[in-house]
């Protein structure tokens, strides 16, 4: 049986994080942060359903100080929950919302460095040691502010929004990923900040196990052992959004890797709550059985059997007793059983399979779950392109509500679809923009005419 990873404690209000301590449940709102009463409201449905930290999206000062009016009222009410600020390319606002907030999300692909445009840079050693000293600079008044408010930092580290400058001196691969989390950790340790959570997130299950085992290998070396937030980024919604989350986050919580979670499903954000307990939940279990699986592996095949109360346990279950043999291709081919072997369960190996990232049978989305930046409807918009794109085998579609992980976790698409503003949508193909600021109503239609188009072409 595996043993937890004891971490560092970090104090985010009245929770600790890391240590000994429960691994944590959170969730993030998709309301507009300037809506003091539907942000609140929503706050309330995510707390109540079991969440212990709630994110909103700040995406300038305007949102980092209503964070104080959002906080007040739930205070007022009787909640006392930690609020986590989620601050892109604005260190300013970080600066601002530390005021008010128990925890400020940072990240670090575009806390200084300027939006990623994809292109290769050039730069002598001496020239990135000076881009690192910028980062300093700007990141130790912040440190300072949060010192003096007791206020968190997460250094949320994005495979889809790593820096121009990470991937022109490391390529698109774990050790820049990581970097880029070490360039700021190093900095909060030599200013002797310790309130910090680190996450490392991807909509590649393979990608983000990976990452974050070498990211835990790399602080060890460095003497460092901050609470780890474990999450895949963009995992969808329904049946596929739930097996992929587990094959990621359960491969690691199997491990004794993780404090805190939140499982980004593309649905009302207090519908994460129950599937993360439940992953919490199942951890002794899922250990136990995960290396049954491992001993029954002959001729390339897991056989997994089990069993239990309910279709989604049985789900989560199946997904996180493999999720880490199929991420190290310790076999290609699954067998789940549950008395006699039936098509439910063939389905369910095969999407397992798919999360891992080893058997591709249907169509692939990645598909955000949503924030105060997005200016349309992704929930209905996810429906209506599933529902167009379902028969195209192998294909994968981004669907994301904002630029801020768009094109970057996009890479690994064949098609995005992207909000561009407040009903605007662009297209991309794989990185390139091909139609910008479609309105609403017409991004869909675009995006199939855009697929049938390149299926024709290929055709040719």
């Amino acid at each position: 049986m595996s043993t937890r990873r004891i971490s560092s404690v970090a104090r985010v209000g009245n929770v600790a994080i890391g240590g000994t301590n429960p691994i944590r449940i959170q969730s993030m709102a998709t309301t507009d942060t300037n809506d003091t009463e539907a942000s609140v409201a929503q706050a309330k449905r995510i707390i109540d359903a079991g969440g212990e930290l709630v994110r909103f999206t700040t995406q300038g000062i305007r949102e980092a100080e209503n964070m104080k009016n959002i906080s007040a009222m739930l205070k007022a009410e009787g909640y006392m929950t930690p609020l986590v600020a989620d601050v892109h390319f604005t260190a300013h606002t970080a600066d601002v919302a530390a005021q008010y907030c128990e925890k400020v999300r940072i990240n670090p692909g575009n806390y200084v460095d300027p939006g990623r445009t994809f292109k290769h840079l050039e730069y002598t050693d001496e020239e990135y040691a000076d881009e690192l000293k910028k980062i300093e600079q700007k990141l130790v008044p912040f440190i300072n502010i949060c010192k003096e408010h007791h206020t968190a930092v997460r250094i949320g580290v994005n495979h889809g929004s790593l820096s121009d400058r990470i991937m022109s001196r490391y390529g698109d691969t774990p050790e820049g990923i990581v970097e880029s989390c070490m360039e700021f950790l190093r900095i909060f340790r030599r200013e002797q900040f310790d309130d910090v959570v680190i996450s490392i997130k991807a909509s590649n299950t393979v990608v983000m196990v990976t990452t974050v085992r070498l990211l835990v290998k790399t602080m060890d070396r460095e003497d460092m052992h901050y609470p780890l937030h474990l999450g895949v980024t963009e995992a969808g919604e329904g049946e596929d959004g739930r097996i992929k989350s587990a094959v990621g986050i359960g491969a690691l919580l199997t491990e004794g890797i993780g404090d805190t979670i939140r499982v980004s499903l593309s649905e009302e954000p207090e519908c994460e709550i129950p599937v993360a307990r439940k992953l919490v939940e199942l951890i002794p279990e899922c250990t136990r059985l995960r290396q049954e699986a491992e001993a029954s592996i002959k001729d390339d095949t897991i056989t997994l059997t089990l069993d239990a109360p309910d279709w989604e346990t049985f789900q989560l279950k199946a997904s996180m007793a493999v999720g880490a043999l199929l991420i190290d291709r310790k076999a290609t081919k699954l067998v789940i059983r549950r008395g006699t072997e039936t098509s439910d369960l063939i389905a369910l190996a095969d999407a397992i399979l798919q999360a891992a990232r080893i058997k591709f049978v249907k169509t692939e989305y990645i598909s955000c779950p949503g924030c105060g930046r997005t200016l349309y409807n992704l929930q209905e918009t996810i429906q209506r392109i599933k529902a167009a794109t379902k028969d195209l085998v192998g294909l994968k579609i981004g669907i994301m509500g904002c630029i801020v992980n768009g094109p970057g976790e996009m890479a690994d698409a064949d098609y995005g679809y992207v909000g561009a503003g407040r009903g605007k949508i662009s297209l991309y193909r794989a990185k390139e923009c091909v139609e910008k600021n479609i309105p609403e109503e017409e991004a869909v239609d675009h995006l199939l005419a855009l697929i049938r188009k390149d299926k024709k072409n290929e055709h040719c």
